[in-house]
């Protein structure tokens, strides 16, 4: 890892202590307009993020879950700018399930270029540089580098959510044939893919840009692709909306992981 790379899992980290905090005493729960829940914690971690990302370099701007309302007109600018999701499954969070992480990504031309996931409960985080390599670093500060599976196992491991299920992943599994379900929180199901745990993570509900940004960077610089459901690129800041198209994350390119939809 570089230094800029380092600095931001010491963000990220740091963050984390904020959440858990939070975490470890009582604490309310307020809903969003669209129903997802908000907790100090969530506020505490954007409030480090932003002035920390703010210390490394005043003139790249931002884009966070907790301030997002930030019109295209002037997103559309944004050559290169910071993506952040203060704290990804609050929903587990809420459960006390540990299944949560800080997400910060460096995007660049629509692309995610530098990522990290950190996940507070157990310290251990996620580092990706496109380009350079992707490392899972546990909490004694240890980066051990990680890689896709280049190949599908027999018995195909399909990342799934804990909170989000429906009929259309139903589907892609019965189309699949024989799999396993290794079932994770939060942008953690990118993470097992990158890491070669998991084989393929089909996320066919709404997702936001800052909740996927950061793991692509992991996946893409360990080897692994994240696509849209024709197989392009997932791209960043292109459009007014901010939520992103179903999506496919994968590891071995010589499948047609398309035919099972």
């Amino acid at each position: 890892m570089d230094k800029q790379a380092q600095q931001l899992l010491d963000i990220a980290r740091q963050a984390g202590r904020a959440i858990l905090k939070v975490y470890h005493q009582d604490f309310d729960v307020a809903h969003k307009d669209d129903s997802s829940p908000l907790t100090a914690a969530d506020l505490a971690s954007h409030r480090v993020i932003v002035q920390r990302l703010g210390e490394i370099d005043p003139t790249i701007p931002m884009l966070s879950e907790e301030g997002a309302d930030i019109p295209f007109s002037v997103r559309q600018q944004w050559d290169r700018y910071w993506l952040i999701d203060p704290l990804d499954g609050t929903r587990e969070f809420v459960k006390r399930n540990g299944e949560f992480t800080v997400n910060i990504a460096l995007i660049e031309h629509g692309c995610p270029v530098v990522g990290v996931v950190h996940v507070p409960v157990s310290g251990v985080s996620y580092v990706g540089q496109v380009g350079r390599g992707a490392w899972k670093v546990d909490a004694d500060d240890q980066p051990v580098p990680i890689q896709v599976n280049t190949r599908r196992a027999p018995t195909v491991r399909v990342a799934g959510s804990r909170s989000h299920a429906g009929d259309s992943l139903q589907r892609f599994l019965q189309q699949l044939g024989p799999h396993e379900i290794v079932s994770m929180g939060s942008s953690l199901k990118l993470c097992l893919v990158a890491e070669g745990t998991a084989d393929v993570y089909p996320r066919l509900g709404p997702t936001s840009e800052w909740d996927t940004a950061a793991a692509q960077a992991v996946v893409e610089a360990a080897g692994g692709r994240v696509t849209d459901t024709q197989l392009m690129p997932l791209r960043y800041n292109t459009k007014d909306s901010l939520l992103n198209p179903h999506f496919l994350v994968f590891g071995d390119r010589t499948e047609n992981w398309e035919r099972y939809l």
